[in-house]
């Protein structure tokens, strides 16, 4: 390793120590391990221009022990992202600043994802190699490798341990993913200790069985060995590759390298001393690089930026020779291609008989897929009752990576972190599906799109107890107040066709938020009085004869069509009433106070809320003066019709509570 090198690397180390220590609060054991793979890395074989941060063809880089943010903030700050001052990293893990405690996409250029949640990096890694291998069968033509880039991520023992790596890695070694590369940050070292309390399984022959090539590295600072590790790596184009690199946590820290107490706590004022003296840095200057580093860190990114010139040259040729390709990749990264549907008539089309909205979601699949050919997704296995296949769209797989239909197998977890993955990439449209009852194990992913603001669709189906027969296990009872409770995240329960119609219109133009369908496994029947209204969020579908009705009823999804039906029932007895129904509420509480009043009108306090899943939620709408519908346990094994009625679902009880107000 020359002395360059060398320097570099520590500077890479230096900057992190100094960063978490001015906040007194960090983890500074990763990146102290780490540096030289992200230096050999970065510097050496990884194709990115800091220049032009989100070029299309340069190689992913996902930090998946988000922990060590200040290894990849020290990387950003030398190689020149976004103009990352080192005053940045002196404001590490405070408000406000480009630098916080985990990395976050949108937030500091050059962040490829939001990691935090060990493990979710990983799976976000397989999305990303995806979409590059889908993208890549689509556009690329002989002699113009336009889509080419490799997917490195970064983890440690605690990725490893995390069950959503086995799911994710699983499916990328069937898939034979060959442009994913693991980069495995092996030390032994987790919180309580040495990991030998808890995790003692050979990784490597773990990863084999997954269809990976295993390769290690036996000294985590032998930068020419990582090097050929990366090169034999990238040499193998049928399997994903997993580097495991032999490292010390908390490496040059002579009184914390090799312990856990390098890990999650700040190296002392007197440690981070020591570290800078043993690595060759003036012990009393803190954030010091010298400047024969920064020198060495911008030429290697101006030899980087050669390679996106290529790439260009290559692709205006590409785009000359193919221009019927070309119109195809710019129709793949519009993100306004759909927003005529909300005019096209054929796309609110349908059928007036009873049918569920699981149905008619497949209807929609199926005409989006023709307005939209990036739109990609799949099932947790599931398909078929999902209703989520494309047809004549092929199937994703090792044999042919141009399908759209994509397998995810029963890996909920992993699934949703991929979905992640391949809206990250760019240029794709993913959609997930799965059981409602199963968007617990969909959840901690969907937060992070959340957090991301990334448009994945999930459609949910089998929504309430109107699953029946499956019983108490498979009736989702509080998943949609969980899903309602994330913040930037919009779940729609449509009523019939038109609400399905109006939730599949709002995920495929909105550019910011996750959408996610709860969809019903029984028919429901079309109503008259629905409308595009549903795209507000909740809206008047069964109006009353005064402006401020007698009662107002309140539904989502299948209890929509009984509130109506009591509606009729409660207008022979003289009472005027209004139903309201609502898709959702995320959308509604986006609209102005003037139109919420139009619709529940203050003046009107006997107010009745019907839903077949908990009333947590709802209180905000029903007031002290009225009444819940709702469940209150967890479901029962009978045919659907019988635990309506058996937990009070029924026009009756509907009329009867009313009454009771």
């Amino acid at each position: 390793m020359s002395k360059i090198d060398t320097m570099s690397v520590n500077a890479i180390r230096v900057l992190a120590a100094d960063a978490v220590q001015k906040a007194n609060s960090g983890h500074p054991g990763l990146p102290l391990g780490s540096a030289a793979m992200a230096y050999e890395l970065w510097a050496k074989h990884m194709n990115h221009n800091p220049a032009d941060p989100k070029w299309p063809n340069r190689d992913r880089f996902i930090l998946s022990g988000g922990h060590g943010s200040t290894l990849l903030y020290s990387l950003l700050h030398l190689f020149g992202y976004g103009n990352l001052s080192v005053e940045d990293l002196a404001q590490f893990r405070q408000d406000g600043s480009l630098t916080p405690g985990h990395p976050e996409y949108g937030h500091t250029v050059g962040v490829e994802a939001t990691t935090g949640p060990l493990g979710a990096g990983m799976g976000m890694a397989v999305g990303m190699a995806m979409a590059e291998a889908h993208l890549a069968s689509v556009f690329n033509k002989e002699g113009f490798p336009v889509v080419d880039h490799y997917t490195y991520v970064l983890g440690g023992d605690g990725c490893m341990m995390e069950g959503i790596s086995s799911e994710a890695f699983s499916l990328a070694g069937t898939l034979g993913l060959s442009k994913l590369i693991v980069l495995y940050d092996s030390n032994n070292i987790s919180i309580e200790g040495s990991t030998d309390i808890a995790f003692t399984e050979n990784v490597q022959k773990r990863f084999e069985a997954f269809g990976f090539q295993t390769l290690v590295v036996e000294d985590g600072n032998n930068l020419e060995e990582i090097g050929k590790a990366i090169e034999e790596a990238k040499a193998d184009t049928t399997r994903p590759t997993m580097i495991t690199v032999k490292t010390l946590i908390g490496y040059g820290c002579p009184e914390k390298q090799g312990k856990a107490s390098a890990h999650g706590e700040p190296l002392g004022v007197e440690n981070v001393a020591a570290l800078k003296e043993n690595l060759g840095f003036p012990a009393d200057k803190d954030f010091y690089v010298p400047e024969e580093v920064y020198e060495n860190y911008r030429a290697i990114a101006k030899e980087k930026a050669k390679a996106e010139d290529a790439w260009n040259a290559l692709f205006a040729k590409y785009c000359e020779t193919y221009p019927d390709m070309k119109a195809l990749w710019d129709k793949y990264h519009d993100v306004h291609a759909a927003d005529g549907l909300i005019d096209d008539e054929s796309f609110w089309a349908y059928e007036d008989k009873p049918e569920a909205t699981r149905n008619l979601s497949g209807i929609m699949i199926n005409r989006i897929k023709d307005v939209l050919p990036n739109l990609i997704g799949g099932s947790a296995d599931l398909a078929p009752s999902n209703k989520t296949n494309m047809k004549d769209a092929g199937d994703f797989s090792k044999a042919d990576y141009s399908g759209r239909n994509l397998h995810f197998g029963v890996r909920e977890i992993a699934m949703a972190a991929i979905a992640n993955g391949l809206a990250l990439h760019g240029g794709l449209k993913p959609y997930i599906a799965t059981f409602f009852v199963f968007s617990d194990y969909v959840k901690p992913m969907a937060r992070l799109a959340a957090i991301m603001g990334l448009p994945v669709t999930y459609v949910l189906t089998h929504d309430s107890i109107g699953v029946g027969e499956d019983g108490p296990t498979h009736e989702p009872i509080e998943q949609l107040a969980m899903l309602r409770a994330l913040p930037n995240f919009n779940i729609f329960r449509p009523a019939d066709a038109t609400e399905t119609a109006a939730a599949w219109y709002y995920a495929i133009t909105n550019q910011t938020t996750p959408t996610a369908l709860a969809l019903t496994r029984q028919n429901l029947p079309q109503l008259p009085g629905s409308s595009k209204e549903a795209l507000k969020g909740g809206y008047i579908i069964d109006d009353s004869e005064k402006a401020v009705p007698d009662v107002i009823l309140m539904a989502s999804g299948s209890e929509v069509s009984l509130a109506i039906d009591a509606k009729a029932e409660l207008a022979k007895e003289g009472m005027d009433v209004r139903v309201v129904s609502m898709p959702c509420m995320d959308l509604y509480e986006q609209q102005s106070e003037a139109y919420k009043e139009s619709v529940l009108p203050k003046a009107c306090r006997k107010r009745v809320a019907i839903e077949a899943l908990t009333d947590f939620g709802w209180g905000k709408y029903v007031g002290l003066d009225g009444a819940y519908i709702t469940m209150k346990g967890f479901g029962a094994s009978a045919p659907y019709s019988v635990l309506f009625k058996k937990f009070g679902f029924t026009v009756d009880n509907v009329v009867k509570t009313v009454k009771d107000l």
